[in-house]
């Protein structure tokens, strides 16, 4: 059974920094697509980044660009999505999915599996 596992969230002040992790089971990690994506109260999920199953491409949605960086180990079945400079437009739930894919992938809808997300909170 695959399962996804996101922590790190919290509460934190503009312009901090928070790093989000999501442990992955269930599944041969390293064959696996993994992106982040995040849902604000009353707005659509939102793409926030992805890596590829290498961890050689990332991409990233403009909003997000030079603030988040997105990277995985592959050996500790993990992928990680450091946040820097917060903004309190950056508050949501945050949530981890899978893709079995070699490249990025940044469609919500083409994922197979997601997290139950982690809230982060950003106080102005």
């Amino acid at each position: 059974q695959v399962q996804l596992v996101e922590s790190g969230g919290g509460l934190v002040q503009a312009g901090g920094s928070l790093r989000l992790s999501c442990a992955a089971s269930g599944l041969t990690f390293s064959s696996w697509a993994m992106g982040w994506f995040r849902q604000a109260p009353g707005k659509e999920r939102e793409f926030v980044a992805a890596i590829s199953r290498s961890g050689s491409w990332t991409e990233y949605a403009d909003s997000v660009k030079g603030r988040f960086t997105i990277s995985r180990d592959n050996a500790k079945n993990t992928v990680y999505l450091q946040i820097n400079s917060l903004k309190p437009e950056d508050t949501a739930v945050y949530y981890c999915a899978a893709k079995r894919e070699y490249t990025v992938v940044v469609e919500a809808t083409k994922y197979d599996y997601w997290g139950q997300g982690t809230q982060v909170t950003v106080s102005s």
